[in-house]
């Protein structure tokens, strides 16, 4: 069933670059302070005590898979991240080859495995090395986990989209 244009207005929260004009998947490098908070903002990942993050499973799931980005994107450095009860922050750093940002030490001319993510390449679809696709592998592949470990295969975690700030590499 299509969506009537008239009855469905979604305005996409992406950053505009320069005059105006979208960068939809975020090619360029930079570091990235991304926020991505859970369905209808449900406290998943564990709670505060005294001040200090408690993580439960859930919580060590979104940390391991975080840190996995590593493994599955060469051209991305992983700075700050925090965990809190319903969402989380991190900084990704993307850095293009042929562009002024030295390249991180742990990145090597071999392209992202293969199972890295479920996107497949699709003419207008989201760019392979992208921020939108590591925050959809991330997302995705900690969904996956943390309904296995719930015994509640297909239930959304994450909101449908997430919050960055972007400084581009000059």
């Amino acid at each position: 069933m299509r969506h009537p244009p008239d009855r469905h207005h979604r305005r996409s929260i992406r950053l505009m670059y320069g005059h105006g004009a979208p960068c939809p998947n975020h090619c360029q490098s930079g570091s990235y302070f991304v926020t991505i908070c859970t369905r209808d903002r449900e406290c998943l990942f564990g709670h505060m005590v005294n001040g200090e993050m408690r993580l439960n499973d859930a919580g060590e799931i979104a940390r391991r898979c975080w840190e996995g980005i590593l493994d599955h994107f060469p051209s991305v450095e992983l700075d700050a991240f925090v965990i809190m009860p319903n969402h989380v922050h991190g900084i990704t750093v993307i850095h293009r080859r042929g562009e002024a940002s030295a390249i991180p030490p742990h990145v090597s001319e071999e392209q992202p495995r293969s199972d890295a993510s479920p996107l497949q390449q699709r003419p207008n679809g989201t760019q392979p090395g992208s921020l939108s696709a590591i925050v959809q592998n991330f997302k995705s592949i900690s969904t996956l986990k943390m309904n296995a470990a719930r015994g509640i295969l297909g239930t959304p975690v994450w909101q449908r989209n997430y919050y960055e700030h972007v400084h581009p590499v000059r």
